[in-house]
């Protein structure tokens, strides 16, 4: 079904609302999570809903929650982030530590214990806004392993996320890049799995290891497991993720002692960097934008599919969205239905607000 963005966000934030949040944790949540869909990444919108109200009704995700300062040394600030929804405790981190970074023109913050901060990239783009570069290293911790190691037959990492942010110039937007360290993220298995289409090989192996097609393998109580990015590569990106990620703000690492839950838990170090402060103003800017039109420059291999840069393929499907709407799958508002109707809010009242739209 396509529905239009804003009438979205009002169905989100009343969802919201109903789960126990303010109108401002509610309406950060709910933009957070529609500007995912509204970029290309549906694996990070709306339908992180059912699995955030699961984890509300076992209190290991709590409404109204700010952080908690832990360590406030020089560049250094880590913060707790109290068990709330990651979406609004990682933004309150990342406005703390570009605020730090204003005065000493460097920071780095260690965030810890929050709930699903949701797509990283958004803390990428905030830093790049304000003017800086930045460097995002994310784990996740509670539930179980879902990524393979490279050669392993089963689950021993997490998707892993990493964020690169370089501030716009006056010719080109921020460039801002956002990967998971697997071939794929779990959110996109997931869209998989809820549009029943089969994903390409080498994505995920099923519970004997072996290559599979089949995103439900992921959901199996003897699950299977998502392949690293790039094979050694990705894997070793993942590690680096645990030690920067979850070791060094004091979040944990996904070993066994850690895998004590089923909510997401997740931790980021992020680096904050004013380019000011390195080199001149012009000459990061004159590099910036020679760079990326020298490799936009090379020939396309496929003359309908010209070569992009970071931070572009977001910026074309966020304006064909709003102009278009945004595309959601059946069993996925199905699913989003299901989850407001345990905080008491019916099929009939989420139908109003959407014909209230129409």
């Amino acid at each position: 079904m396509l529905i239009e963005h804003e009438i979205l966000r009002r169905i989100t934030r009343t969802i919201l609302e109903a789960g126990g949040s303010t109108p401002s944790e509610a309406q950060i949540v709910t933009d957070h999570l529609v500007e995912a869909h509204l970029k290309g990444h549906p694996s990070h919108g709306v339908g992180m809903i059912p699995r955030y109200y699961e984890a509300l009704h076992r209190d290991e995700l709590r409404p109204n929650k700010t952080v908690s300062v832990v360590t406030n040394s020089g560049p250094l600030l880590i913060v707790d982030g109290n068990r709330g929804y990651g979406q609004a405790v990682a933004k309150q981190a990342t406005e703390m530590a570009i605020s730090k970074a204003q005065v000493d023109g460097f920071a780095i913050l260690g965030l810890r214990n929050s709930c699903h901060i949701g797509r990283v990239g958004t803390y990428g783009e905030m830093c790049a806004e304000a003017g800086f570069a930045s460097i995002h290293f994310v784990n996740v911790i509670g539930r179980t392993a879902i990524v393979a190691p490279h050669g392993g037959a089963d689950s021993r990492l997490s998707t892993n996320p990493m964020v690169f942010a370089i501030p716009a110039t006056d010719e080109n937007p921020p460039f801002v890049l956002d990967m998971a360290t697997s071939r794929i993220a779990m959110g996109k298995a997931r869209v998989a799995m809820m549009r029943e289409e089969k994903l390409p090989f080498g994505y995920v192996i099923d519970p004997d290891g072996k290559p599979s097609q089949d995103p439900n393998v992921m959901w199996a109580e003897r699950h299977g497991a998502l392949l690293p990015l790039g094979e050694h590569k990705g894997y070793g990106l993942a590690m680096v993720c645990e030690f920067f990620g979850g070791m060094l703000t004091g979040g944990g690492t996904l070993q066994p002692e850690n895998q004590n839950s089923d909510t997401t838990t997740n931790n980021m170090l992020t680096i904050l960097m004013d380019p000011n402060r390195f080199v001149q103003s012009s000459y990061m800017k004159h590099e910036v934008d020679a760079m990326i039109a020298y490799a936009k420059a090379s020939p396309a291999v496929d003359p309908n599919q010209p070569v992009l840069v970071a931070g572009e393929p977001e910026r074309l499907k966020r304006s064909a969205m709003l102009q278009n709407g945004i595309d959601i799958e059946e069993n996925t508002w199905e699913a989003l239905i299901a989850a407001a109707e345990t905080v008491g809010l019916s099929r009939q009242k989420i139908a109003q607000i959407q014909d209230e739209g129409n």
